[in-house]
């Protein structure tokens, strides 16, 4: 487990986590996420509310809220690291945003 924060406008680099599932509990703020094999779909999430990626499930955090967006982040691998897919053949898939940060979550 690790506490994860996007700041205002921020967002991850479009990714999976090939061997590995996630689970994310906000704390405070608000978070967009594209995901899908070609991104197309999208959910947002707020304080309070959980949300679970499978392993291998390409996606794309990002912070569309004035605030910082904080989460709890769970995995079910401790090297959670290690299994970290960059997938920039999908960036241009999603709507025009600010640029990705060089972190993924």
């Amino acid at each position: 487990m690790h506490l994860l924060t996007i700041p205002p406008g921020g967002r991850a680099k479009a990714h999976l986590h090939e061997s590995h599932e996630t689970a994310i509990y906000v704390v405070s703020g608000t978070s967009g996420t594209w995901y899908g094999h070609r991104l197309e779909h999208h959910a947002v999430v707020a304080a309070g509310d959980l949300f679970y990626i499978p392993a291998g499930m390409p996606h794309l955090p990002y912070n569309p809220g004035p605030e910082p967006c904080v989460a709890v982040i769970a995995r079910t691998d401790p090297n959670e690291q290690e299994s970290v897919v960059l997938r920039p053949d999908l960036e241009a898939l999603v709507p025009e945003m600010a640029p990705a940060a060089d972190s993924v979550a």
